[in-house]
């Protein structure tokens, strides 16, 4: 049996193949009666777009390229729950590629995109190369999802305010009555803005700073807690830069037998489904990664209709999630 084709839609509806391709690309003017006439057609018939001819006869491949930092970190999944839906309303379909894979394997990280000749790029989180990124840029919409550092004049971004974010945690602990509030630090122009944000609140506030360097993972927030949970006069509240470090460090305090919050308050940052777990139920900052998503696809679907034009730098509000981890100092301690 062979599959339904654009004229057999047409005959069912009766109207022209013309008219069915504008209701199917969603395109120009359609008395609403013809839409649903054809519309009801499609469903009859089981008839699918042929996607190939499409892509020829539209000079598009209908797909966007998704460059990902890293595949592992749980903070881009519910970004990428968040992109897909507006890209695949508008008939659009992602392509992924590991950024931290390709590095490894020494590929090109732009050539794959090139090859497939997608619409345009969506970059999550800090990929280093920004000179590659202003080439792709000239050839196609590339929008930024998540990193803070400088992009070429015709890349989007679509980030958090991770100053405001982490002064708001950090504030938050202050408020509880801790004074000797650690924080464990994160790398790239990211991990910069939270420090920031820390040390501001903390010196605002007469509290003296203290900032143990790490990195994005949980046995880098369980390393580094452990080196602050050693010190003759350890801290009493910790602020992790992301959820996977405050994760870590939750273990470290376990091992050393410290309660949370009454011993050591914890408050992470990205407030992603692992925070949410009961058994972790930890405090943190709120950066709407779904929303994020959402927004960064609206940015692309944006620049398909109007490409010109300088890339503009769009930022989240952050909120606080206050959850189970953090509490005032416990045991008449003071901070």
């Amino acid at each position: 049996m062979r599959a339904p084709t654009i004229r057999d839609v047409a005959e069912r509806a009766g109207v022209s193949k013309s008219l069915v391709s504008l209701v199917l690309r969603g395109s120009g003017p359609v008395r609403p009666e013809k839409r649903e006439a054809v519309l009801r057609a499609v469903r009859e018939l089981g008839y699918r777009p042929n996607a190939a001819a499409r892509s020829l006869s539209e000079q598009r491949t209908r797909t966007v390229g998704v460059l990902l930092d890293d595949l592992r970190n749980p903070w881009f999944v519910e970004l990428l729950d968040g992109l897909n839906a507006p890209l695949h309303a508008a008939g659009l379909h992602m392509l992924l590629a590991d950024a931290r894979l390709n590095r490894r394997m020494g590929h090109d990280l732009a050539e794959p995109f090139l090859d497939l000749g997608v619409d345009g790029l969506v970059v999550v989180g800090t990929v280093p190369d920004a000179g590659a990124l202003g080439v792709l840029a000239r050839r196609m919409p590339v929008v930024v999802a998540g990193a803070r550092e400088e992009q070429p004049p015709e890349v989007d971004v679509v980030a958090g305010d991770d100053e405001r974010g982490a002064r708001l945690a950090t504030e938050h602990l202050l408020g509880l009555g801790h004074r000797r509030i650690a924080h464990l630090a994160g790398h790239g122009a990211v991990g910069a803005l939270r420090r920031r944000g820390y040390e501001a609140a903390m010196r605002a506030h007469g509290a003296q700073p203290l900032v143990e360097p790490g990195d994005l993972t949980e046995e880098g927030g369980y390393r580094g807690t452990v080196r602050l949970l050693s010190r003759p006069e350890r801290p009493t509240a910790l602020l992790a830069v992301n959820d996977m470090a405050a994760v870590g460090a939750l273990s470290a305090a376990a091992e050393l037998g410290l309660r949370v919050p009454r011993d050591l308050s914890v408050t992470g940052y990205d407030n992603t489904g692992i925070s949410r777990l009961r058994h972790v139920w930890l405090t943190t900052v709120d950066t709407s990664p779904h929303e994020m998503g959402r927004r960064a696809a609206r940015c692309l679907l944006d620049r398909f209709d109007t490409p010109a034009g300088e890339g503009r730098v769009r930022l989240a509000v952050p909120t606080l999630e206050i959850r189970g981890t953090t509490g005032p100092p416990g045991d008449g301690l003071t901070g």
